[in-house]
């Protein structure tokens, strides 16, 4: 175990980014107990609200996000300042993305309904790093030989030829197969070649004379959103809590 710790993560330089990726979910995690006991009024914990303004973890997320990440730029990717630059950067990559869906609304969403992109995010931020952990480059560079790599027009063609399935894949309002498919080309090519979602850019371009498409679209987001939103939905609750059911713009944490 020892040796294959070191060949396929030590060696190549990969240990940063399993440092940072740990760091990333651990504190995710212990971020979500924190504020779940916060909401049930239980344990020592409260909001800081220094002279009656709020801050959010996102704040120190932000701090520790720039101090880790210009740090990893100038510690290269082997030696202790690199794994303690990206355990820094994890922390605070952790803090930040926990408040997505408040970044992206500007306002504080975090038990309402849209609070849960936040939990989407990094549910699929660890999916993708996890994948590039395991060996799988974006873009899928490493399935191309080491003839095709020095090869720059083949490259770039290659590399261009994957970014446009997935800008399609994108375009057809499947967000997290055009996500995973910059590490994953195949599954930019499924989603680039099956039908776009309703209410897409896709669609609102090329379906809007296409009946039959239009309809065949949405019946088949229909019966995927019946297979796998109630799953979701539970799976995210289960890891981030609930979101309030009752009186909406909420602000107790």
């Amino acid at each position: 175990m020892g040796h294959w710790f070191y060949r396929n993560i030590v060696e190549p330089g990969k240990l940063p980014m399993l440092v940072a990726l740990t760091s990333f979910v651990l504190t995710f995690l212990v971020t979500r107990v924190i504020t779940r006991l916060i909401r049930a009024g239980k344990g020592p914990f409260r909001n800081i609200t220094p002279g009656g303004v709020h801050i959010h973890h996102v704040v120190p997320g932000v701090l520790l996000t720039v101090i880790g990440g210009f740090g990893a730029v100038g510690s290269g990717r082997h030696g202790l300042a690199a794994v303690l630059c990206a355990l820094v950067f994890g922390i605070g990559a952790g803090l930040v993305l926990d408040e997505f869906a408040l970044i992206l609304h500007l306002d504080d969403v975090y038990w309402s309904e849209q609070g849960r992109k936040s939990v989407e995010i990094v549910v699929l931020t660890a999916a993708v790093v996890a994948l590039t952990l395991g060996g799988f480059s974006p873009l899928g560079v490493n399935d191309l030989t080491p003839d095709e790599q020095h090869s720059r027009g083949t490259l770039i063609l290659y590399l261009l030829v994957n970014f446009f399935f997935i800008l399609v894949t994108l375009f057809k309002g499947k967000f997290r197969m055009a996500l995973f498919g910059t590490v994953v080309p195949l599954l930019a090519v499924i989603g680039a070649l099956r039908l776009a979602r309703p209410g897409s850019l896709w669609a609102r371009r090329f379906y809007r004379g296409r009946p039959r498409l239009r309809a065949r679209s949405g019946l088949r987001a229909y019966h995927h959103d019946k297979r796998w939103t109630v799953t979701w939905r539970r799976f995210q609750e289960w890891i981030g809590g609930a979101p309030d059911r009752v009186v909406p713009g909420r602000r107790e944490r």
